[in-house]
């Protein structure tokens, strides 16, 4: 399968594990997003990459994702008609949670920096 294809593969099979995941689980003030989907050449087996934030514990997210990925499977293969329905493997990616704590923590930055007094009269604030 050319690299092209299996890119397209690759991204329409994001969306609509996405699309399953979403509508079929209830996930209590967590966000769940697919991040990316790899399946290998012969189309046999996936990798799926998660991003979570929120109350959910990362690995209770996983854990009940790879628990119930036979009802993911035969949902995603009803809507994507493929030679073979890979078998998903979910796994946890932590850049989502890592860029809210880095947003946070310049909110933090700035809050706690001292400010810069204002330029005396008459004189101009080259910095503005």
């Amino acid at each position: 399968m050319s690299a092209r294809r299996l890119d397209k593969v690759n991204e329409l099979m994001r969306r609509e594990i996405s699309s399953v995941i979403q509508k079929e689980f209830d996930w209590h003030g967590t966000i769940i997003s697919v991040l990316e989907v790899s399946i290998t050449e012969d189309l046999k087996e996936g990798k799926v990459w998660i991003g979570i934030v929120g109350a959910t514990p990362p690995a209770q997210v996983i854990e009940k994702l790879n628990k119930n990925r036979g009802l993911i499977q035969s949902i995603v293969s009803k809507r994507v008609v493929l030679r073979c329905t890979p078998r998903l493997n979910f796994l946890y990616d932590d850049s989502a949670r890592r860029g809210v704590d880095l947003v946070n923590l310049i909110d933090d930055i700035d809050k706690n920096l001292p400010k810069a007094p204002p330029a005396p009269e008459g004189e101009e604030d080259i910095f503005r």
